[in-house]
């Protein structure tokens, strides 16, 4: 149940903005991190995640908009500029993947990437699940729509988890561009999401 108390909601409000700004230095963070453990160990998956982590920054200002009470036609605007990155990062991971499985290129060990995505997949978990609360508490369907684009970043997180910790225990380097198809996967279950689901 929605609350209609003003000093409430303006307390939900407050506590909305806080899991986006959260969000935002999170991803910021996990861009600078995530370039260095890509490029270090040429990672197909690790450089897709931080591409996704840009996107997403994209998504929380869009709610931090939405929140501030901006036009529909703003939002709308920003959202299918999103669905537009997330096309991009869906033909960019599809290319390189396909193309580090055709020529059967082994990706290095990534210590630095196992550990973020570990602890990103934690907090990502947390962040949604206050965006959930808070989006039903307020009656806010983009709020608790970007709780579940966070969730699934969690999701995304654990994925790319997987696949570096099976190219380094066992030596399954093809694990890196299988998880980089799960990233292809989610973009454009994003993008038609966008374009298609009536946001």
């Amino acid at each position: 149940m929605a609350v209609t108390d003003g000093t409430a909601r303006t307390r939900l409000l407050r506590r909305g903005f806080a899991l986006e700004y959260v969000t935002l230095g999170w991803n910021v963070a996990g861009i600078i991190i995530l370039a260095f453990a890509a490029t270090a160990a040429r990672s197909v998956a690790l450089a897709g995640f931080a591409l996704d982590s840009l996107i997403e920054i994209g998504a929380s200002v869009v709610v931090i908009w939405e929140l501030s009470g901006t036009s529909e036609a703003r939002q709308r605007q920003a959202l299918r500029l999103i669905g537009y990155a997330f096309t991009a990062l869906a033909l960019y991971l599809l290319t390189q993947s396909t193309l580090v499985l055709a020529i059967g290129y082994r990706p290095r060990h990534s210590p630095a990437g196992i550990a973020w995505t570990a602890v990103t997949a934690a907090v990502m978990f947390a962040l949604a699940a206050g965006k959930t609360s808070t989006g039903r508490a307020l009656d806010n369907p983009v709020l608790r729509t970007e709780g579940r684009v966070t969730m699934i970043d969690g999701i995304l997180a654990v994925a790319v988890l997987l696949g570096l910790v099976l190219n380094a225990a066992a030596g399954w380097w093809w694990a890196d561009p299988a998880a980089g198809y799960m990233l292809v996967y989610y973009a454009l279950r994003e993008v038609r999401e966008i374009f298609h689901g009536g946001h």
